[in-house]
């Protein structure tokens, strides 16, 4: 070989290429129906009801302060308590005021003037004759 055939030559070749390509087509049709079937059946439940009753019970006194709602067994209390305004007059004792009489005796001696008055009746002695 010579060096001009050593040249390298191109030769053209085919090629093939696949394509694929989907399409959709209507072969047959179905149809689906449900049934429902009924029948009765006995059952038993233990089945619980709750009821409330509400009890106002009026109090209407005055107490010293808020009172804790409680549980008394079944039963839950409410206190429900409203401020109200007084106006009150109250009697103080402010002081007290203590008399205590004694009575005491003791002798005495003074000196005092008395009088006293007598009384002397004597006859005129010139009405004893009588003039007749």
């Amino acid at each position: 070989m010579t060096g001009s055939e050593k040249e390298t030559q191109t030769l053209l070749t085919v090629e093939e290429q696949v394509g694929v390509r989907k399409r959709r087509q209507v072969t047959g049709t179905v149809r689906a129906s449900t049934f429902s079937h009924e029948r009765e059946q006995a059952v038993e439940a233990d089945l619980s009801t709750e009821t409330l009753e509400v009890e106002r019970v009026p109090i209407g006194r005055f107490v010293d302060g808020p009172i804790p709602d409680r549980q008394d067994g079944d039963t839950t209390v409410i206190s429900v308590i409203e401020e109200v305004a007084t106006v009150e007059v109250r009697l103080k004792l402010v002081e007290e005021v203590r008399i205590t009489r004694r009575t005491a005796s003791r002798k005495m001696t003074d000196q005092v003037m008395l009088r006293r008055q007598e009384v002397v009746i004597e006859q005129d002695p010139s009405l004893d004759n009588p003039v007749t």
